[in-house]
């Protein structure tokens, strides 16, 4: 707890004097995302809102990921795009990071945001980094890892969470939620673990609704798609349907004690853009990191399943084949 306080201090600290200096500079490490072009223009655009006008994109680390095709021939477009609002290119991450005080961790691959991540936070500065954390759950358990070494605070979140329904929810404005039914988009991506590099949206849908606790989980594969059932240590249950084949949509069910309500959808960037502003003044995650890497394990527990023909599989044994990879993974940093 001490070291918490601490870490949040000296956060607190850093933005403080940023906000004497006037605009506080972002830096985007990745512009292979639509996500980047997404938050330059909310950013650097003509928006009032007072929150927004405290911020600034004013410059850009490219690559970015060279492996994904649809994510790499963005970037020579997305470049152009930024450079529109005023945004400087630069050559290298350590070139960006001496320009910037908070940084946007956007690039697509989740492959690359370990060794991107540790170059931020040796740096000292605030980093959001953009789903996915980590391409699997030990690159997410290493992160963290890598974070508590450097006193860095982390924070990442699919913008689903955000959607104003999902915060009503989440709240309790609809009384205690028993069970939730929910759903997005699935893209298979060769280089990631199933549902880590799109179907995250639904299964962070279904950790907004219903929280940490889960113990065990099953899944249903066909080619339309997959359902996992995950049930929480406290009797309730809870599902993630990935859309394959139909129509690309976000949403689902809470089953609340007051009756059945609509799980939010997709509502844009902003509210997203909100949280990340408020997270850069205040240095305070708010997503804690038990809530993302059991969100990781899920989704490693679910592609265990269905490597096992659909049986159930624990989340404690999911949690420890991560932690095998994460210690190799750290190894490289020990050194």
């Amino acid at each position: 707890m001490k070291k918490q306080i601490l870490i949040i201090a000296c956060l607190l600290a850093a933005v403080f004097t940023v906000r004497a200096q006037g605009v506080i500079r972002i830096g985007i490490i990745g512009l292979d995302t639509s996500h980047s072009t997404a938050f330059t223009e909310l950013l650097n655009g003509t928006s009032d809102d007072p929150l927004v006008r405290e911020f600034e994109v004013v410059a850009a680390y490219p690559y970015g990921s060279t492996a994904i095709r649809s994510s790499r021939d963005r970037i020579p477009g997305y470049i152009e795009t930024v450079k529109k609002f005023g945004v400087e290119i630069t050559a290298s991450v350590a070139e960006l990071l001496d320009k910037v005080d908070c940084v946007l961790l956007e690039t697509n691959d989740g492959r690359l945001h370990l060794g991107q991540a540790v170059e931020v936070f040796r740096s000292g500065k605030i980093c959001y980094i953009d789903k996915p954390l980590g391409a699997t759950l030990g690159e997410a358990i290493a992160i963290y890892e890598m974070a508590e070494r450097y006193g860095a605070s982390v924070f990442t979140s699919s913008a689903l969470r955000y959607s104003p329904q999902n915060a009503a929810l989440r709240r309790g404005d609809f009384g205690k939620i028993l069970g939730a039914d929910c759903y997005s988009p699935h893209t298979v991506e060769p280089t990631h673990p199933d549902f880590g590099f799109y179907g995250i949206h639904g299964v962070e849908t279904l950790y907004t609704l219903l929280g940490t606790g889960c113990e065990a989980v099953s899944r249903i594969h066909s080619p339309m798609g997959d359902i996992v059932s995950g049930r929480w240590n406290d009797g309730r249950l809870g599902t993630f349907r990935a859309v394959v084949k139909g129509p690309a949509v976000y949403g689902g069910t809470a089953f609340t004690e007051k009756g059945t309500v609509a799980a939010g959808g997709y509502a844009g960037y902003k509210v997203l853009l909100d949280e990340i502003l408020r997270y850069f003044k205040s240095g305070a995650s708010p997503v804690s990191k038990e809530e993302t890497l059991e969100i990781f394990t899920f989704m490693k527990a679910s592609n265990m399943s269905l490597e096992r023909g659909g049986r159930t599989v624990m989340m404690d044994e999911a949690y420890a084949e991560g932690m095998k990879e994460a210690r190799r993974l750290l190894k490289a940093y020990d050194e």
